[in-house]
């Protein structure tokens, strides 16, 4: 039997949950102004969650993570300063056509979204075959 080949692809953080987190705030928004509270907690809430939005939206498209590859059951993970770290897998996720990994380095756990704006479908239907045969060889735990 052959090895697997090897998978290895550029990242950039999708902006799928950047989107649903602004649609959640835009109605918490809508909520707080129709909640019948002085005008002034309406404001200074609506800022507050503005203020909490900003940072999160900040958080969530910065990632040190340039570039992953998968060979056999290795994974490795580059960096955005060009260093090479070694990482297993934690855990994956298949929602629909999206793949969700957390891959743990030894000073950080990285979670990944490949969805259909930072990815192509032959990727993520790559890795989903190659995760579900890396599931199925997995010894099982007896307890």
């Amino acid at each position: 039997m052959t090895s697997a080949p090897a998978i290895g692809f550029d990242y950039r953080p999708s902006r799928l949950p950047a989107r649903a987190l602004s649609t959640v705030a835009g109605l918490a928004v809508i909520a707080i102004v129709l909640s019948g509270a002085p005008w002034w907690l309406q404001l200074l809430l609506a800022l507050a969650l503005l203020a909490m939005l900003i940072r999160t939206l900040r958080r969530l498209s910065r990632s040190v993570v340039a570039g992953v590859g998968l060979a056999g059951e290795r994974w490795t993970v580059y960096r955005a300063d060009r260093s090479e770290v070694p990482a297993v897998l934690a855990s994956s996720r298949i929602l629909g056509s999206y793949v969700l990994l957390r891959l743990k380095t030894a000073d950080a756990v990285e979670p990944l979204l490949l969805a259909a704006d930072n990815s192509d479908a032959d990727l993520r239907r790559r890795l989903r075959m190659r995760l579900a045969t890396l599931q199925a060889t997995k010894p099982k735990a007896h307890g």
